[in-house]
């Protein structure tokens, strides 16, 4: 088994001014932008701080959603793979992380089509990969990108994504190797037959995307019965501001790529 959350390097984008008309699924306000651009940067200084090599790429003003660097590839120690994703304001995105990935990945595989795939629903586990099925990824781009991975050497599973949950990991994220913390609506997935799920508290289904970097979680700073949870399993935790962010429907994982 190969842990999931043992990563040495991750790759980032600054938010444009833009970023604060990206997109959402529901109404409410949009982000403030110095405050959008605060978190991002606190997010950034974790990740360092945690021990990993980080590299910011520039904004991109023509892409607002393009600091959610995590929706367009997958980046594993063996390689990574271009996804297509599944909003169409979005699939620009693509080439203007090529060239980044090429730098840092001697191994460069890419999706082709005609199915869509966003990284917010693919969850990596110690054995195997699960791909969510969502509005943002259907099974034509699942299936495509099931053969990527195997190439990969990465397994590949398929499952459902609940009415309602953006992405799959808007919706669950893993404390440790074999213990996830899922909303409800997902904590009965059968995927996730043989490990242990943690229900979100009530009221804070949003800090289901989580992120763990080696033995720390990176968790929404609001969720104060979750830090309680996770405190209790002996978990560290590093409380992070997502006040922002939460605003155009993203979370901790959505902003990096990690290897």
């Amino acid at each position: 088994m190969t842990s999931p959350f043992a990563f040495t390097h991750a790759l980032c984008r600054a938010p444009a001014p833009s970023a604060v008309k990206g997109l959402r699924a529901g109404g409410g306000p949009d982000p403030d932008f110095a405050g959008l651009a605060a978190e991002h940067a606190a997010y950034v200084a974790a990740l360092r701080d945690l021990g990993l090599a980080v590299d910011v790429l520039p904004p991109l003003d023509d892409f607002p959603d393009a600091l959610f660097t995590e929706d367009v590839a997958l980046t594993f120690p063996e390689g990574a793979i271009l996804l297509r994703p599944g909003a169409g304001a979005r699939a620009g995105e693509v080439e203007h992380i090529r060239a980044a990935l090429a730098a840092r990945h001697a191994r460069l595989l890419a999706m082709t089509g005609p199915g869509h795939a966003d990284g917010g629903d693919i969850l990596r586990l110690a054995d195997r990969v699960i791909i969510g099925l969502s509005a943002r990824t259907d099974r034509a781009g699942a299936e495509e990108l099931a053969v990527l991975l195997e190439t990969l050497g990465r397994r590949a599973e398929i499952a459902e994504t609940p009415p309602g949950v953006l992405h799959f990991k808007t919706g669950c994220g893993l404390i440790d190797e074999t213990t996830i913390l899922a909303v409800p609506a997902l904590a009965g997935c059968s995927q996730f037959a043989g490990l242990t799920v943690v229900e979100t508290p009530a009221g804070e289904e949003a800090a289901a995307n989580l992120l763990r970097i080696g033995d720390t979680i990176l968790v929404g700073a609001r969720w104060s019965a979750t830090h309680a949870l996770l405190s209790a399993r002996g978990v560290a935790i590093r409380p992070m501001a997502t006040d922002q962010i939460a605003r155009i429907d993203a979370g901790l994982s959505c902003m990096s790529l990690r290897w």
